[in-house]
């Protein structure tokens, strides 16, 4: 028996495109010699499809790419993710299902049971959750067939469940299990992973065959990383990240557990990719060829060109300069170093005219208010209306070079520096963006070296430092990443050995700006607690404003 793991970069909504990609891997898979091909979780329409599956003509084309996909399992058996009508008028109109297709039609269909509703996922809210269990059979082997989350409940370890499918099926004593799978990437998350399917192959002693989506859907990218586990709880094989590939393997071999391999996890490579990944599909899927961005001279704009240049070439990548009376002469210098760097083409448009126009303008209304805040993001919509004015004369689409740091206290101006389409590095914290500019200049110094070791500033006032407002970043990210991705609130923040007015003062400045995220750019999600879709705020609350 050889089953085809195929790990593919799929098109939310593109059906025909989704289609023929399975078609080119059943081709492939065939010319492995393969009797099974596996896809992913809902490969038809994409993952994750979030309100689409409320149009009746967008399970009618899921439906039809099934049927299609069955024409061509003649002489090899397709295993394919796809929305499917729940018959029953009680509960949800529709399951997450797991397709078994060969001889031309759909010969079995196991619903996925574990509906994921945290974080970035839905699920229930579209899904009515599995309540039968049943191995396929095929060819003289029982096969226990999974979707995604349906794994993640060992033995009903997870506290989220009651149901664990696996213990279901495993009375009727399958020989080895298949996981479709939708695993959004994370830089930790691929570890986690493999110790969950650790897990699951040594408690039920069964080899599994694991496949992930690659590529990105907006701001949810997916890694790949499909995976091959022995029953002795080896990683036989896993595939490569952010790549799609078509690979087979014989059960026998994975079986006997005589290989095992594992890819190498560098949070900054994986990151660095992520990101990578994310722009170029954002771009690609929505038909998008050229990004335009502000260049500072700083590090934060010098690492999102950076990645632009990697995902998209440097030749689509415009820089603009936009330099005040307040910006230094090496501001400009090291903007102009790193565009030359890369071959990526600039322009320079001094802001002193447009901002002494806005002052002329509102200077009688300012009532002879001493300059403040106000005069400083006049500075950053100045420069926000010039770049969105070339975005919409030339068609380039605008990157938002905020970091994380920067976005969780509103360091930022709303319609200044935090336009854009994409928030490249918004789930980047700014001691992260430090390492990722050094992990960029490894082989050589593309991002300037002063650009990396200055001092932070937004240059919008005489001899400004990021920290004559914020604390040292180096504190300030430890307490943000407790409070994001933890979930500590202040007393135990403050239990770690973290100053009490600080912590107090740095979780009041991320509440209090939760206005400010509402209004950004999607941000590409690498860590586990994005700003966006996976976090979930009140505006108006109270809690530690």
């Amino acid at each position: 028996m050889k089953i085809s793991i195929a790990q593919l970069n799929y098109h939310i909504g593109n059906f025909e495109g989704n289609l023929q990609k399975m078609l080119a891997s059943v081709e492939e898979a065939k010319k492995q010699k393969a009797d099974i091909v596996v896809f992913g979780e809902l490969s038809t329409c994409g993952y994750p499809p979030r309100d689409f599956l409320e149009f009746d003509d967008f399970i009618k084309e899921s439906e039809h790419s099934v049927n299609e996909l069955a024409k061509a399992s003649k002489d090899i058996a397709i295993v394919v993710g796809s929305p499917t009508v729940n018959p029953v008028i009680e509960g949800k109109d529709l399951y997450n299902s797991a397709l078994f297709l060969y001889d031309g039609k759909i010969q079995q269909v196991q619903h996925k049971a574990l509906l994921p509703t945290y974080d970035i996922f839905d699920e229930y809210r579209y899904f009515e959750p599995a309540h039968e269990f049943n191995v396929v059979e095929f060819k003289g082997y029982k096969i226990a067939l999974t979707v995604c989350e349906d794994i993640w409940n060992v033995g009903n370890e997870n506290p989220l469940y009651v149901t664990c499918p696996l213990d279901e099926m495993i009375g009727q004593k399958p020989d080895f299990i298949i996981n479709l799978s939708a695993s959004p990437f994370n830089y930790a998350h691929s570890q986690e992973r493999i110790r969950i399917l650790k897990a699951n192959v040594e408690r039920y002693q069964l080899p599994m065959f694991y496949v992930n989506h690659s590529g990105a859907q907006t701001e949810v990218i997916f890694d790949g990383g499909s995976l091959v586990m022995s029953p002795n709880g080896k990683v036989y094989d896993e595939l490569p990240y952010f790549q799609e590939l078509v690979k087979t393997y014989e059960l026998k071999d994975v079986q006997n557990g005589n290989q095992e391999f594992e890819q190498t996890k560098d949070k900054m490579t994986l990151i660095h990719d992520a990101i990578v990944t994310g722009i170029k599909d954002y771009f690609g899927k929505l038909g998008f060829k050229k990004a335009i961005l502000g260049l500072s001279g700083g590090i934060d704009s010098a690492v999102t060109a950076a990645l632009a240049c990697r995902a998209l070439g440097a030749e689509n990548v415009l820089g603009v300069l936009m330099p005040s009376e307040y910006s230094s002469d090496h501001s400009v210098s090291d903007a102009e170093r790193l565009a030359i760097n890369f071959g990526m083409p600039y322009k320079i448009i001094p802001i002193k005219n447009p901002y002494n126009a806005f002052l002329n303008v509102l200077q009688p209304h300012f009532e002879d208010l001493p300059f403040n805040v106000t005069e400083e993001n006049l500075q950053a919509r100045s420069r926000g209306i010039i770049l969105m004015g070339i975005s919409n004369k030339f068609g380039h689409i605008l990157l938002n070079t905020s970091n994380k740091s920067e976005m969780a206290v509103g360091y930022g101006t709303l319609y200044g520096d935090m336009c854009g389409g994409l928030s490249v590095i918004g789930d980047i914290y700014k001691m992260e963006v430090y390492a990722l500019a050094r992990y960029i200049n490894k082989d050589k110094e593309w991002i300037p070296e002063n650009s990396i070791v200055k001092p932070p500033s937004a240059e919008l006032r005489p001899d400004q430092k990021d920290s004559d407002s914020l604390p040292d970043y180096e504190i300030l990210d430890k307490v943000l990443f407790e409070y994001i991705e933890n979930t500590q609130g202040p007393k135990e923040i403050i239990e770690m050995g973290f100053d009490e007015k600080l912590v107090k003062r740095i979780l009041r400045l991320v509440n209090i700006n939760e206005f400010k995220r509402y209004q950004t750019a999607p941000v590409l999600r690498v860590s586990s607690k994005a700003f966006g879709m996976g976090r979930r705020m009140p505006i108006v609350g109270k809690y530690l404003s």
